[in-house]
């Protein structure tokens, strides 16, 4: 490494969360790992945001401004400007454990054939209640190692991949395009399902970062569904080249997409699109509890309270 490349970029997209940017900051500042550089793309912000960042001195730290163009151009203007071949993603809203960029830079090292590097994460609830993500499918015996079977993980687990607790390098996510443009909800999925078509995946269940979860669907303006469903298509665009091992995993993950989306369409109030999504998962993946869902979301007029509590604690990654 060159001495005036860092060992790895952080990209930080900054949309209105002045209240939330100080605390993704300081847990960058806090890492062991000194050697990086952080770019915060302020997309437009409305509010005393880019303030805040401005107040923090330090030589690693350089602000981009440009008008909003939403998370993925935001993200993928920063991917542009990084210096190193090893980019790391935090949200603003979201923060890092100190030893998080120790982790992936260790996982880097150890696994040479990989380019996505990752680990689980807390989830933080509304509540206060914080718990580490569940994640099924990998040996119980695993710290880290290469995540063979990512689609099948995700498919039956909370998101394996998730963008405050992953690193790529650069050559693999300008591979697949970056993150998509004109998509407002599950940019992030589908730009880790591309790179897990093509790219090895080294992973580490030690949590090491924090998702902090939105209250309401209404508290992330633009994360509801979107029509035409640019993800969902794109999803099954994969399904093209997918290798006989990959292929099941892959139809249960999109599956899961169409069941998400169903779930905030309950949420919302619109039972008929939430029919077409059920639907959908159906045709992809059939199994009994989605039969029950779409029993479910088919009651005429309203859903018992009970029912419509359960579906709304139903974890949504978008």
């Amino acid at each position: 490494m060159k001495a005036d490349v860092p060992a790895v970029s952080i990209v930080m997209p900054l949309f209105n969360k002045e209240k939330e940017v100080n605390r993704a900051i300081r847990s960058v500042l806090s890492q062991t790992v000194k050697d990086f550089e952080l770019i915060v793309v302020n997309d437009g912000s409305t509010d005393n945001g880019p303030t805040v960042v401005n107040k923090f001195i330090d030589s690693r730290i350089r602000i981009i401004n440009q008008k909003n163009c939403g998370v993925s151009l935001a993200r993928n203007k920063g991917i542009g400007e990084a210096r190193s071949d090893l980019i790391a993603f935090l949200d603003a809203d979201d923060e890092w454990a100190p030893d998080f960029l120790e982790n992936i830079m260790g996982l880097k090292s150890k696994y040479l054939s990989c380019d996505v590097f990752g680990t689980r994460y807390f989830l933080s609830l509304p509540t206060g209640r914080k718990h580490p993500t569940v994640i099924k499918g990998i040996p119980h015996d695993m710290k880290d190692g290469i995540l063979t079977n990512y689609f099948s993980v995700a498919a039956q687990s909370d998101p394996p991949l998730w963008t405050s607790a992953v690193a790529v390098t650069k050559k693999a996510i300008e591979a697949v395009g970056g993150f998509p443009g004109g998509v407002t909800a599950g940019e992030d999925l589908l730009t880790w399902a591309r790179l897990a078509t093509q790219f090895q995946i080294a992973y580490s269940i030690k949590p090491c970062a924090t998702f902090y979860s939105p209250q309401m669907v209404s508290d992330r303006p633009g994360r509801v569904p979107a029509e035409p469903d640019i993800v969902g298509n794109s999803l099954r665009e994969l399904l093209n080249d997918a290798d006989p091992t990959t292929m099941p995993g892959l139809k249960r993950y999109i599956a899961l997409w169409h069941r998400m989306r169903a779930v905030i369409y309950i949420q919302l109030g619109v039972g008929t699109n939430a029919l077409k999504e059920i639907r959908k998962a159906i045709r992809l993946a059939p199994n009994l509890r989605l039969f029950l869902f779409l029993l479910i979301a088919s009651l005429p007029g309203f859903l018992p309270s009970k029912v419509l509590t359960s579906i709304k604690k139903i974890k949504v990654f978008f």
